[in-house]
């Protein structure tokens, strides 16, 4: 016999969803004959499935080793377990030697952390043998002794919001279940505020709210920014960005962008529809300006996600309430900066 008591991650979810990830390579019919025969009990009595649960209940598992073996399958992936002290070194993964970089902790608390991703790291991976902010995150709560591998079997903790590869800046993670969940309805709803600091190509006199329409190409993951709701509009999204000017540069602006709605590569395929690529942009930008800021020592799109403001909150979330946090400018944006003076 195994018993598993339930913990804060795992509490919350009915029995049946924190069975599948705990037996992952168990059917569900499987699951539901062993409840059924009191092969798997909650709290010592007979359960279905449906119950809820709660932080320090008991599910027993009356089922041999081999069998729970089986059905559990390998152990989580997980990254190096090793960031040493964050200066950057070598992780093996899938066979390759992936670089583990540097991520500044802006700010961290018992449910969240907000982190400064550097330009040119995944968000989350694109392929099995990636090293994305989400294995960095892993890696960070391993060492600091705040998750365990057997943990990761039923709540893996994650970024709650992405930047493209080549954008920088403050990426918001849960360590928790309650921090995943509260950054998610946040993040959905609105409720917390992103800026973002460019530099885009020409004089961008672009002080006030404009709104457009996306549609995305999935197979070549690029977006088209149209005036108008086009006619397939299944396919079309209602986008909406604020811009203001910090400063003017010769041949290029220095702009805080507010993201009212968030979709996919919204901010840079929106600046270019008006006539300002982001300097530096491979795909929506102007190839003979990116050749002129590269023999500058420009190698990734100017964009930043410099600041987040949170909503009053209570509870759980108090030590956020009402709080902004910023991320420091990349030195690429300090190189512009002197260059324009």
């Amino acid at each position: 016999m195994k018993e598993v008591t339930v913990g804060s991650n795992e509490a919350g979810q009915r029995l049946d969803k924190f069975l599948k990830k705990y037996l992952k390579e168990a059917g569900s019919g499987f699951l539901y004959k062993m409840l059924r025969k009191k092969n798997i009990t909650l709290n010592g009595a007979k359960a279905d499935g449906s119950e809820k649960l709660a932080q320090g209940d008991r599910v027993c598992f009356f089922l041999s080793e081999e069998t729970l073996e089986k059905f559990r399958g390998p152990a989580p992936d997980i990254a190096s377990g090793n960031l040493g002290n964050q200066k950057g070194n070598k992780s093996e993964r899938a066979g390759k030697k992936a670089f583990v970089p540097r991520v500044p902790v802006i700010y961290e608390d018992d449910n969240i952390l907000l982190l400064n991703k550097p330009a040119g790291l995944l968000s989350q991976k694109a392929s099995p043998e990636d090293y994305s902010l989400n294995e960095w995150l892993i890696d960070y709560l391993l060492e600091q002794g705040e998750i365990t591998r057997e943990g990761l079997r039923t709540f893996r903790p994650s970024v709650c919001n992405r930047l493209d590869r080549n954008t920088s800046g403050l990426v918001v993670c849960g360590k928790t279940l309650a921090g995943s969940q509260k950054m998610s309805e946040l993040l959905r709803e609105r409720n917390v505020h992103k800026f973002y600091r460019l530099f885009a190509a020409g004089r961008a006199e672009l002080d006030g709210v404009t709104d457009a329409w996306l549609r995305k190409d999935e197979k070549n993951n690029q977006v088209e920014i149209l005036p108008a709701l086009p006619s397939d509009s299944s396919r079309a999204f209602h986008i909406v960005t604020g811009c203001h000017p910090l400063a003017y540069y010769e041949g290029y602006t220095y702009l805080e962008v507010e993201l009212f709605t968030g979709k996919s590569h919204q901010i840079r395929a929106h600046l270019a529809a008006l006539g300002h690529p982001l300097i530096g942009d491979g795909k929506y930008g102007d190839k003979r300006i990116n050749d002129r800021f590269r023999r500058q020592g420009i190698r990734s799109q100017m964009l930043h996600a410099h600041r987040i403001e949170f909503p009053e909150m209570d509870g759980l979330f108090a030590g956020l309430s009402g709080r902004v946090f910023t991320a420091p400018e990349p030195e690429s944006f300090l190189l512009l900066k002197k260059e324009g003076n």
